[in-house]
């Protein structure tokens, strides 16, 4: 049995961490679900960055719509005929899990992390043109994306909250979900809106490289996801969460992304190893995901209670890294380094599409 099929068979659900036009079209996303267990999918600005300006997949696409569409326009165009074609392939898994897996998700624009009343409008607009029940819109959970993630809730928009760093954050985004599952309660609406919490891991660790005593190396992020974990577990058994669970609420579950390993001299599925927990779900990038398949372990879960999260945490401090400021930092961090990316894709369309019109 592959490490993937254990790692699914343990209850964490694998999403890939990439999409191209080249996955869909070449049956390399299809045999990923069939062979290493793979039951959804996440994008971002960088991924489609990449895939539109080293490939020419997209090419005969952009010509077809030279007429008129640029821009955000033009992106989000290309984005939905991606992101529907894959959440097709994973419609199966989604329906056979009443709802719980099977997901694909797509981002409202990053420059509105700090605009509510935008992110909202985003949100509705880009779910309703996809018309499918299985894709995730994300929102980041900055304090300006808390309440869209609410009103979106509220208004039945299935939600992947990102750019969480910490318990904390963490929190916020559940009780933003909660929030909304409370209004639809009070509204006497169904509750069964799907979302996932998604928190970083990785760039924890980076973040503090070199700072830090050789002992505490690579120990941070995963002390972070255990932390997180618990408050996870905790919020899943706490009489408000049961309450809605009663009325048909589904988990918001946690998601554990930025999973690929960033030392060179660290196991290349180190993360995925040390994270591995019933009811999460894990999104790693696709040579990490091909690497876990190759000679990944699975032997043991990550501890409901965080096992040593505090004692490895309070030695980060002691070694003077003030874990709240970094979260805070990584966030903002996190923020601006989409935004970049989301310029440079919008600058590399309109590069492509001046090229493909020149060129014909």
């Amino acid at each position: 049995m592959k490490p993937t099929q254990k790692l699914h068979d343990l209850g964490q659900s694998l999403w890939l961490d990439n999409i191209t036009r080249g996955l869909l079209t070449s049956g390399t996303l299809k045999r990923y679900i069939d062979d290493l267990s793979v039951t959804g999918l996440t994008s971002n600005p960088t991924i489609f960055d990449n895939a539109i300006k080293k490939t020419n997949f997209y090419d005969d696409a952009i010509r077809a719509k030279q007429a008129g569409l640029e821009g955000e326009a033009l992106f989000f165009e290309l984005a939905l005929e991606d992101l529907t074609q894959a959440a097709d392939l994973f419609r199966p898994i989604h329906d056979r899990t009443g709802g719980v897996d099977g997901w694909v998700s797509l981002e409202v624009s990053p420059l509105l992390a700090y605009d509510t009343k935008q992110t909202i409008a985003a949100a509705r607009d880009l779910h309703g043109r996809a018309k499918r029940p299985n894709l995730f819109i994300k929102i980041p959970g900055t304090p300006e994306g808390l309440p869209a993630i609410e009103e979106a809730i509220f208004s039945g928009v299935p939600i992947n909250v990102t750019l969480l760093f910490s318990r904390e954050q963490y929190l916020g985004a559940a009780d933003a979900y909660l929030r909304g599952l409370e209004r639809r309660a009070a509204a006497g609406l169904p509750l069964a809106v799907g979302s996932v919490a998604s928190v970083f891991i990785s760039r924890w660790d980076k973040a503090v490289m070199g700072k830090v005593p050789e002992s505490l190396r690579n120990t941070l992020g995963i002390a972070i996801a255990r932390r997180t974990y618990k408050a996870y577990r905790d919020l899943l058994a706490s009489p408000r969460w049961q309450k809605l669970a009663a009325a048909g609420a589904r988990p918001q579950r946690l998601l554990l992304a930025s999973t690929g390993t960033k030392d060179p001299q660290a196991s290349d599925v180190m993360y995925i190893r040390a994270l591995a927990a019933p009811d999460t779900v894990d999104t790693m990038p696709e040579e990490t995901l091909l690497a876990f398949a190759d000679h990944g372990v699975v032997d043991g879960v990550m501890p409901p209670d965080g096992g040593d999260c505090e004692a490895v945490v309070a030695a980060f401090g002691g070694a003077g890294v003030d874990v709240a400021a970094l979260a805070a930092r990584l966030q903002k961090d996190g923020a601006e380094s989409f935004n970049a990316s989301w310029n440079e894709l919008i600058e590399c369309l309109a590069q492509k599409r001046a090229a493909l019109r020149k060129a014909s």
